[in-house]
């Protein structure tokens, strides 16, 4: 295959994912609902030096829609380990010091992985609205993971208003989340 047909089977797809988008684009007067305690807005942001200029982005974004924005790092495009500042995002949330937790790096794998390690939390990586949706209403995460090698800013704020907004569906999903606890429970030791 040639250059010219790899350009053209990439903009091709560059629109169908911008038609995505568009089609599930909520309305910019969408009104989000908060519990009353300003802990509970509060948001815990982190990346690695391949999610730094997402992460700038996104903290601007998430205040005008109303969040608190805690901040853990990092604070440059200088080679960091990511497992250190997705463990700062995921205690935020396990402590209670954040409702939710948001977590960039290249591919969000790795950050996934190491955030799911921590008591308490139920990280997802998400990629467009429908794991956003689906990771909220089934499983309940409380830390969101994205790969800013994978998806770029506009899909980014996507995900991130509408994991914020989705609420847990209960129900039969709350039987397999309880189930996910008692595994937890069986691996975890207190302190």
């Amino acid at each position: 295959m040639g250059k010219y047909e790899v350009d053209q089977i990439h903009n091709a797809v560059q629109k169908v994912v911008a038609s995505q988008i568009e089609k599930h684009k909520q309305p910019q007067s969408v009104e989000l609902s908060f519990p009353k305690s300003s802990s509970n807005r509060s948001v815990a942001i982190g990346a690695d030096h391949g999610g730094f200029a997402m992460k700038s982005e996104l903290i601007p974004f998430l205040e005008k829609i109303g969040y608190v924005v805690k901040d853990c790092g990092t604070f440059s495009t200088e080679s960091v380990d990511y497992p250190d500042f997705a463990h700062a995002v995921a205690r935020e949330v396990s402590d209670g010091r954040a409702w939710r937790g948001i977590m960039i790096d290249g591919a969000g794998i790795g950050s996934c992985m190491t955030a799911n390690k921590v008591k308490g939390v139920k990280a997802a990586m998400c990629y467009d609205y429908s794991t956003a949706v689906n990771s909220r209403e089934h499983n309940d995460a409380n830390v969101l993971t994205l790969g800013s090698g994978l998806i770029g800013l506009n899909q980014a704020k996507l995900i991130v208003e509408t994991w914020l907004k989705t609420e847990f569906g209960g129900g039969r999903h709350q039987t397999r989340i309880d189930k996910m606890n008692q595994i937890e429970q069986l691996y975890f030791k207190h302190g």
